[in-house]
């Protein structure tokens, strides 16, 4: 009876609440939003179909770039057009496999993201510290290799944590207080102790993101190092590109 009732219950909607204090300000809020989602939208489209298009941009710089340009278009469509339709329409409700849909795809495409982000810096740390083997090293096929690892790897590392979220019982009030089901919010939501898929995402944000941004910065900081003793200035705006990508 009590894994029918959890059942019953887990099959509910949650209600997302949009930005708490300031919903007599959604209409106005919501302008921002949309505007930068049809610009991601419009720039990242622009970035895919020039790569596509110019054969001088088929190098794996770029093909990592097309791969951020992605990403961002899967982020950001997981969460905007909901959030726009809670702030536009009143459409609170999202249903629980939705809801953990959409979490999936944020933490997912994060965990691609510095992925990528890590291949890039190998990329021109490769390039600029060991330039003779740089396209025997950084092939085209290899470079579609690495994308593919990275979201493997983040596949692989997430859908763990889906199982322990989703198997929770969810039996307090279904109200998140966001405008999307942002994971520290939905575990509050848990009538049982979540202490194993908090410990678990924890070891991932640490393992994961944290060694990927060691590595982001010891590789440009190679290539600074390399730079300053070489005083080329050809070598820095050649690396410029994907630094400013990893700035933002």
């Amino acid at each position: 009876m009590s894994t029918s009732n959890q059942s019953n219950t887990n099959s509910l909607p949650f209600l997302l609440t949009g930005i708490p204090g300031l919903e007599a300000l959604h209409v106005w809020i919501s302008i921002p939003f949309c505007f930068t989602y049809i610009m991601t939208l419009l720039g990242n489209s622009m970035v895919l179909l020039a790569v596509r298009l110019d054969k001088s941009l088929h190098e794996p710089m770029y093909y990592f770039i097309s791969m951020l340009a992605v990403i961002d278009l899967i982020f950001s469509t997981a969460v905007v057009p909901k959030m726009l339709a809670v702030f536009w329409l009143g459409s609170r409700e999202i249903g629980f496999e939705a809801c953990f849909i959409q979490m999936f795809f944020i933490h997912t495409f994060t965990a691609v993201e510095s992925g990528v982000l890590l291949a890039m810096s190998f990329d021109r740390y490769t390039a600029i510290c060991n330039p003779l083997r740089y396209t025997t090293i950084l092939t085209s096929s290899r470079t579609i290799q690495i994308g593919l690892l990275s979201l493997a790897r983040g596949v692989g590392v997430m859908i763990p944590l889906m199982c322990l979220l989703t198997g929770l019982p969810y039996c307090k009030t279904r109200v998140i207080p966001h405008s999307y089901c942002e994971h520290m919010a939905v575990v509050e939501l848990a009538c049982a102790d979540p202490s194993v898929s908090d410990l678990y995402s924890l070891t991932v944000a640490t393992l994961l993101v944290g060694t990927d941004s060691v590595f982001i910065t010891f590789s440009y900081g190679m290539i600074l190092s390399l730079i300053k003793a070489v005083t080329n200035p050809t070598t820095f705006y050649s690396c410029q590109a994907e630094m400013n990508e990893l700035d933002i």
